[in-house]
């Protein structure tokens, strides 16, 4: 069950990682950096926050506390990615440690106790944090490349191909 469920898992986060990938890739660089107002996220800001929350959440995962006396959260809500390669590098550098550490990990490791702002979660429920987290954030960049795309390809089942989708699928009936 417990290997079933890393890997579970690991699938989850890599399939949002690609959505948001699908999604940069739609988009020109100045739409990565736009902002609806003042008290809203750019796509880059709201990269730049996950990034921060990764590396602090699974650096040194099962001995320290998930939030790192050098993370300064506040900071990453600051609109200052400056470049698309900028941003690609963030990205890659906080899955890269989400995903290297749950490779990593063993069957009795999802039992463990570790902390979360001095708060105590198993393994298991860390984990589950994070893939309700990250997905949420997913969700806000695919949104906004979805209102700003010049020509926007679903990354999912298209408005009117449930039918096709599923005959596909299913075979036709």
């Amino acid at each position: 069950m417990e290997t079933a469920f890393l890997t579970s898992a690991i699938k989850q986060f890599r399939y949002y990682k690609q959505l948001g990938e699908k999604t940069f890739a739609q988009l020109p660089d100045e739409h990565l950096f736009w902002q609806y107002n003042a008290e809203s996220n750019s796509i880059a800001t709201i990269v730049k926050h996950l990034a921060g929350n990764m590396l602090s959440r699974w650096t040194d995962f099962l001995v320290t506390d998930g939030e790192k006396d050098w993370r300064n959260r506040d900071s990453e809500f600051e609109n200052d990615v400056a470049t698309r390669a900028e941003m690609l590098a963030l990205w890659d550098k906080g899955w890269q440690i989400l995903l290297d550490t749950l490779v990593e990990l063993k069957e009795n490791d999802l039992d463990r106790i570790i902390y979360i702002r001095n708060e105590e979660h198993t393994v298991v429920e860390a984990i589950n944090r994070q893939l309700a987290h990250y997905p949420y954030h997913i969700g806000q960049i695919v949104y906004i490349g979805k209102q700003l795309a010049y020509s926007w390809q679903s990354l999912s089942i298209p408005r009117g191909g449930s039918q096709s989708f599923n005959e596909e699928k299913f075979g036709k009936r």
